[in-house]
C-alpha cells in the first residue's frame, strides 16, 4: 500500500484494516520478561487501534520446529509433539495473566503453516529462486546428525579460547565457520565431529535486490534503513533454507531426509494462525490481508537481533510467492535490568510466571509504557525506578483522582452532579485526545504517558484548589462539594480511557466502578451527568519493594537449584572422560608454579560472556587474572574463596587488559566448571607439590 503519514492515517479513523503480529515465542523455554517488553508493546498498540475503531487483528504463534526441540524433547524423554503442547499451554497462560489479547494464537506445528511453507517454497522453486549445492558440514558420528553452529564447540581458531560456539567468539568476537574450530567437540554428545558432504537449499536472495532497495523506503524506520543499506551494499549471499535428518519439522516435499530449516516457516506462522482464525471467523477473508493487491495495513513487532530476516529474507519470498509485504516493520532493544543483561545469578532472569507470584503484571506493562518509544535502543528495567515509578503515577496521581471524589459523591447517593464545575479544564483534558492518539500511533508510549500523567497533576492541583473535604461539612456548599467531585470523576474518566490500551485491567475495574462499560475513545467527548455510579473499591495498592527483592530472591534460588541439579545430572550421565596427556618427566612438572589464591575480587568484564576479571592474593603480593568461568559462577560467591592458580605463566594481553596466570578448575565447561579448593587451614601463597 502507499506511505501514509500518521496525520493521514489518524484521520481514517473507523475505515482501517490492520493485522499485527508479535515475534513468534520459542517453544523450547518459558516466557520471561525480556519477551513481555515486545508483547506488552504490540498489545498496547493493537488495544489503540481497536479502542479508536479500526478493524484489527493481533495474531501470533509458538514457533515449534528445530533441532534444539528434538534434542531437549529427547532428554526428558518424551516427543516433539508433547514438548511443544506443553509448552503452548504454559505460554497461553503466562500472556493471559499480562493481558496480553491475542486474537489468535497458534503454533508453526500445524497443517495451516505447512500448506503454506509448501506453497512457498513451491513457488520459489516454479520461478528459479532456488540453489542446489552440496557443502561441507561436520556431523556427530555417535548421533548420526549434521550439527548446527551452536551445537559445536571448540577452541577458537583466531584467539585459541576453550569452550567457544561453533559461529564466534565470547572472548575476541571473531567470527568463523564451525569447520574452522580448533578440537572441535559434540554439543550434543562429546564426540569428535567428522566432515561430511551433504546437498543444501538456498533461496537466491540476490534476485530481489532491487526489490528490497525499493521495499526499503517504505518498510522500515530510517535507523533500520540504513543498517539493512549496509548489507545490500556489501551484495546478498544466498539463504540455507534445508536441515538434514534426524530434524523436527516440516520435509520439503519430494526431497526424502530434508527439511524446510525451522527460520522458513517460522514467520510463514503469521500467515498460518491468520488462517486459522479466518477459518473461524464468518467474513474474516485471508486474501483481504495477503494478497498481493491488498489494501489492510500488515505489521510485525521484533526484536533489533531479528532484523535482517524480516526485512530482507521474509518480504524477498513473500514477493516471490506472489504475496504482500509487510506495510511496516518495527524493532525494538534488548531489555536489561539495573544496567546489565539479566542474570540469572542475580536473580534478574526473571520468568513471567515468576513475577506474577509477586506482583501485579500491570505495574510492568505500565512501566514498559512510560519508557518504550519508537526507537531501537535497548530498555533498562531499574527496579528501582520500577517501584517509584509506578507509586507515583499509578497510585499517587492517577487512582488518587478517583478515591478522593469517590467516597463524597457516594455520600450524595452516588449520582454525579447535573453540571460542569470547570468547562475550560474539562476541554483541556477532551483537546488532548488528539496528541495522545499521535503518540500511541507512534509507538511513542513514554511520550503519552508523560502527557497523561501531566493531565493527572492538574486534576490533582484542581481537586486541591478546591478542597471539596471542606465544602462538604457545610450544608451551603455541599452542593459545590458534589459539582467538584464529579469533576473530578470526569476528568478520571478521560485519564482511564487514555490508559485503557495500557492498563486492561484496572480500567475494566474502573468501568465497573462507573457504571459505563466499555469506554470508548468517542466517550472522551461527552461526560457523565446526573450518572449513577456503582460502589467504589480501591483500585490499585501500592508496590512494595519488598515484593521485588522477594521476587528476585526467588529467582536466584531458582537458578541455583537449576544449575545444581544440571551438574549433578551431567556428573552423573557423563562417561567421558578425557584422555590423559602424553607422559612427561618431573623436571617438565616441577617447572609449573602452582600456588594457593584467594579471590580478593571478582567482576563482570564488559563486553565479554564467559570472563570474570579475579584479583588474587599469592602471599606474595596481586595477581589479576582473567578466567573462563562465568557461566558457572556469580562474582559475589567467589570473593573470600581459596583456589589454586598457575603462578609462574607468561603473562598474557587481551583486550580486556593484561591476564597474568590461570586459575584451575574441572569439569566440560559452561555451567559445569568446578574450581579447585584447598581444605580449611591451607594459606594464599602455599605452593601445590
Amino acid at each position: 500500500m502507499p506511505e501514509q503519514t500518521t496525520q493521514d492515517l489518524l484521520a481514517s479513523n473507523g475505515n482501517r484494516r490492520i493485522l499485527i503480529t508479535s515475534a513468534l515465542p520459542y517453544a523450547n523455554g518459558p516466557i520471561h520478561i525480556g519477551h513481555m517488553l515486545e508483547y506488552v508493546q504490540t498489545d498496547i498498540w493493537s488495544r489503540f487501534q481497536k479502542l479508536v475503531g479500526n478493524e484489527c487483528y493481533y495474531v501470533c504463534a509458538d514457533d515449534t520446529h528445530g533441532t534444539p526441540i528434538m534434542l531437549s524433547a529427547q532428554k526428558q524423554n518424551i516427543t516433539s509433539e508433547e514438548l511443544i503442547a506443553k509448552s503452548h499451554i504454559d505460554h497461553q497462560k503466562d500472556f493471559g495473566a499480562f493481558g496480553i489479547a491475542f486474537d489468535n494464537f497458534h503454533s508453526t506445528h500445524s497443517e495451516e503453516n505447512k500448506f503454506y511453507t509448501e506453497t512457498i517454497y513451491n513457488r520459489l522453486l516454479e520461478n528459479g529462486h532456488i540453489a542446489r549445492r552440496t557443502i561441507n558440514q561436520l556431523f556427530d558420528p555417535e548421533k548420526q546428525m549434521f550439527l548446527p553452529d551452536r551445537f559445536v564447540k571448540g577452541e577458537c581458531p583466531k584467539c585459541g579460547s576453550a569452550d567457544q560456539y561453533g559461529d564466534n567468539c565470547d572472548v575476541c568476537s571473531a567470527t568463523y565457520s564451525p569447520v574452522e574450530l580448533k578440537n572441535p567437540k559434540s554439543a550434543v554428545s562429546g564426540a569428535t565431529p567428522v566432515l561430511k558432504d551433504s546437498e543444501h537449499f538456498f533461496v537466491k536472495l540476490q534476485d530481489f535486490e532491487a526489490m528490497l532497495k525499493q521495499w526499503l523506503k517504505t518498510g522500515v524506520s530510517q535507523q533500520m534503513a540504513n543498517k539493512l543499506n549496509e548489507w545490500l551494499d556489501v551484495g546478498l549471499q544466498e539463504w540455507d533454507i534445508s536441515r538434514d535428518a534426524p530434524y523436527f519439522g516440516y520435509q520439503i516435499p519430494n526431497e526424502p531426509n530434508k527439511f524446510f530449516y525451522v527460520w522458513l516457516d517460522a514467520p510463514i506462522g503469521y500467515m498460518a494462525s491468520f488462517k486459522n482464525l479466518c477459518d473461524k471467523t464468518a467474513g474474516l477473508e485471508f486474501d483481504d490481508f495477503w494478497n498481493k493487491d491488498s489494501k489492510a495495513e500488515l505489521y510485525h513487532f521484533i526484536g533489533k537481533d531479528i532484523i535482517n530476516f524480516h526485512c530482507l529474507f521474509w518480504p524477498a519470498c513473500l514477493t516471490a510467492a506472489n504475496y504482500r509485504t509487510p506495510s511496516k516493520v518495527f524493532a525494538h532493544g534488548f531489555l536489561t535490568v539495573n544496567g546489565t543483561k539479566m542474570s540469572k545469578s542475580k536473580g534478574t532472569f526473571i520468568k513471567a510466571a515468576t513475577y506474577l507470584e509477586y506482583l501485579n503484571p500491570e505495574y510492568l506493562r505500565y512501566y514498559f509504557a512510560a519508557k518504550l518509544s519508537s526507537k531501537i535502543d535497548d530498555f533498562d528495567l531499574n527496579l528501582e525506578d520500577f517501584v517509584q515509578r509506578v507509586n507515583s503515577d499509578l497510585v499517587n496521581k492517577y487512582v488518587n483522582i478517583a478515591s478522593r471524589c469517590a467516597k463524597l459523591v457516594q455520600k450524595s447517593g452516588g449520582v454525579m452532579h447535573a453540571e460542569i464545575d470547570h468547562p475550560s479544564l474539562l476541554k483541556e483534558f477532551q483537546n488532548e485526545a488528539k496528541q495522545v492518539e499521535t503518540h500511541y500511533e507512534n509507538r511513542d508510549y513514554g511520550k503519552a504517558s508523560k502527557l497523561i500523567m501531566s493531565l493527572a497533576d492538574k486534576a490533582n492541583t484542581y481537586i486541591d484548589e478546591k478542597a471539596p473535604w471542606k465544602l462538604a461539612k457545610d450544608e451551603a456548599t455541599a452542593d459545590e462539594a458534589l459539582k467538584v467531585c464529579s469533576m473530578g470523576i470526569n476528568l478520571f474518566r478521560i485519564l482511564s480511557i487514555y490508559l485503557k490500551p495500557v492498563l486492561p485491567s484496572l480500567v475494566t475495574n474502573v468501568e465497573n466502578f462507573l457504571n459505563a462499560s466499555p469506554l470508548t475513545w468517542s466517550d472522551i467527548q461527552s461526560p457523565l451527568l446526573s450518572h449513577q455510579l456503582n460502589k467504589f473499591i480501591p483500585l490499585m495498592k501500592r508496590v512494595d519493594i519488598k515484593q521485588v527483592e522477594a521476587m528476585v530472591a526467588s529467582s536466584v534460588e531458582a537458578a541455583a537449584q537449576i544449575s545444581k541439579t544440571t551438574k549433578k545430572n551431567n556428573a552423573e550421565k557423563s562417561t567421558k572422560i578425557e584422555s590423559i596427556k602424553p607422559e612427561i618427566q618431573f623436571e617438565d612438572f616441577d617447572k609449573i608454579d602452582l600456588r594457593l589464591a584467594k579471590i580478593i575480587s571478582a567482576e563482570h568484564v564488559e563486553g565479554a560472556d564467559k570472563l570474570l576479571q579475579l584479583k588474587l592474593d599469592i602471599g606474595e603480593g596481586e595477581k589479576q587474572v582473567f578466567a573462563g568461568i562465568k557461566s558457572a559462577y556469580a562474582p559475589e560467591d567467589l570473593v573470600g574463596k581459596l583456589t589454586v592458580m598457575v603462578a609462574n605463566l607468561a603473562p598474557r594481553k587481551m583486550r580486556f587488559g593484561l591476564s597474568e596466570g590461570m586459575v584451575l578448575a574441572a569439569g566440560p565447561g559452561k555451567k559445569d566448571l568446578w574450581l579447585l579448593s584447598p581444605d580449611d587451614g591451607a594459606q594464599p601463597g602455599m605452593r601445590v607439590k
